[in-house]
């Protein structure tokens, strides 16, 4: 037999890719640690829905009663009402978006 010097030895090879599938394995398990959540089930589910209803009707319902003050205080028509409601919801809904977009340790 000839021996091919640019032929690659398979026992090399074989433990090249063992090491290569310890390290993807161990970066999978690591990955996963990091991302998993610290609330399991439905319950998680369950509390992240109440904490978007909360923050949705609070911004909603805080904007609204500033705006009431302000239009008591000032007398002029609604349109503190009007924009301090709009203010609320705008603040509500960059609330939820922070929640959707946190990441869960």
């Amino acid at each position: 037999m000839v021996d091919d010097p640019d032929r690659e030895d398979p026992i090399g090879a074989d433990a090249r890719i063992a090491s290569l599938e310890a390290r993807l394995a161990a970066a999978k398990r690591h990955e996963a640690e990091r991302t998993r959540s610290g609330q399991q089930g439905a319950d998680a589910g369950y509390r992240l829905g109440n904490q978007v209803l909360a923050e949705l009707l609070g911004g909603m319902i805080g904007g609204a009663a500033v705006g009431v003050a302000i239009d008591w205080f000032v007398g002029r028509g609604h349109w503190g009402l009007m924009v301090m409601l709009f203010l609320g919801i705008a603040v509500a809904f960059r609330n939820i978006i922070r929640i959707a977009n946190r990441r869960s340790d």
